[in-house]
């Protein structure tokens, strides 16, 4: 269960990670703990499951890259399988399963379109999932998700 520490770290961690030598010191300072704790806290966040990943996020247009959606309808049968492989590139970001015909949808990053439908193509030939649909953004409206814990 997060305690309040464990609620304030994680909304200032959100979106504004110090880019700092010591970014958890700092946090620590900011919130009143010590840095050891900080990364404690953390590091458990993490173990749960509750912290995914601290990383940077960019927008992959400015970086060179593109980005898309990828909607697939799998057999039930095969959607671990599936997702095990889509899940070896390391251009997905995200895999969810949803209660639809089109049941698997996943994000993938790459430097071109190209290379984009390369590795559906070689999805498809491997998992033997014919019906995946490459669904690039062409406007994005959402700029940041962040949440008030």
């Amino acid at each position: 269960m997060l305690d309040e520490f464990d609620k304030s770290i994680i909304n200032r961690i959100q979106a504004d990670f110090p880019i700092d030598s010591r970014p958890f010191a700092r946090i620590a300072m900011e919130l009143g703990l010590n840095e050891d704790e900080v990364i404690r806290r953390v590091k458990a966040m993490k173990d749960s499951g509750i912290v995914r990943r601290i990383g940077a996020n960019f927008v992959p247009g400015k970086v060179g890259f593109v980005s898309t959606l990828c909607a697939a309808r799998v057999p039930d049968e095969k959607i671990d399988s599936f997702s095990e492989v889509v899940n070896r590139y390391p251009g997905v970001t995200h895999n969810y399963q949803r209660e639809n015909t089109i049941n698997i949808w996943f994000t993938f990053i790459a430097r071109s379109t190209e290379e984009i439908e390369e590795n559906l193509a070689r999805i498809r030939a491997e998992t033997g999932v014919d019906h995946i649909m490459n669904l690039p953004a062409t406007k994005v409206f959402k700029i940041r998700a962040q949440f008030e814990v």
